[in-house]
């Protein structure tokens, strides 16, 4: 049953392969909420940086920065509830500080990137719930060799690793709103749905306080 006391903006995070956007999809039917998934196939630039992330990097983290703030000014418009599979501050705390760090993205274009981030940050409204998507490494690599993506078949495991640290350290300090972590490696959501119960109650209680 759809519960709509108010509208809000839920976002759903977590690594490459986690399972952001088959749960965003399943929370969306079951609620009744307005799904709004990560721009991949319309991206420009994601080939070409799996390909050469040194050349790309700073190029394709300002398109993900761009679209997603306009998407969520847009989201924030709506008079419905809305549930989004990725949020702006994993781009700027973890993709773009990882990619600086490996040495395939330069300080001067780091620190361009950093401050049009506070700038933007600044002028939207955080989402009232992220439920964060904890996978081990060989979850991920697993969901994403399910998945057969071409452009992530280079994705090496070191890099998901210094991912998964970045995710960890991020949401220990997040403090803008509610969190909620789902732990996927104990959850099948496609093939069992009294996971996705187990998941729902929790949101339940958290958003509506039902039990």
């Amino acid at each position: 049953m759809a519960l709509n006391k108010k509208t809000m903006h839920i976002a759903i995070a977590g690594n490459i392969g986690s399972g952001k956007t088959t749960l965003t999809e399943m929370l969306a039917k079951h609620y009744k909420w307005m799904p709004h998934y990560e721009s991949v196939d319309g991206n420009p630039y994601l080939n070409d940086f799996y390909e050469d992330m040194l050349r790309w990097s700073f190029n394709l983290q300002i398109y993900f920065l761009n679209t997603r703030f306009s998407q969520i000014l847009e989201l924030q418009k709506l008079p419905e509830t809305v549930i989004q599979d990725r949020t702006i501050y994993e781009d700027a705390y973890i993709f773009a500080p990882n990619l600086h760090s490996m040495g395939l993205m330069s300080t001067r274009d780091f620190d361009n990137y950093s401050m049009l981030f506070e700038m933007m940050s600044s002028l939207i409204k955080p989402p009232d719930l992220i439920l964060y998507l904890r996978a081990s490494v060989p979850t991920l690599v697993n969901q994403i060799q399910k998945r057969g993506r071409e452009y992530e078949s280079s994705i090496s495991i070191d890099y998901l690793k210094r991912l998964n640290e970045r995710y960890e350290a991020w949401i220990e300090t997040y403090n803008l709103g509610k969190v909620m972590i789902i732990e996927a490696d104990h959850y099948d959501f496609p093939s069992n749905r009294d996971h996705l119960s187990e998941v729902i109650d929790k949101i339940n209680a958290e958003l509506y306080g039902l039990f």
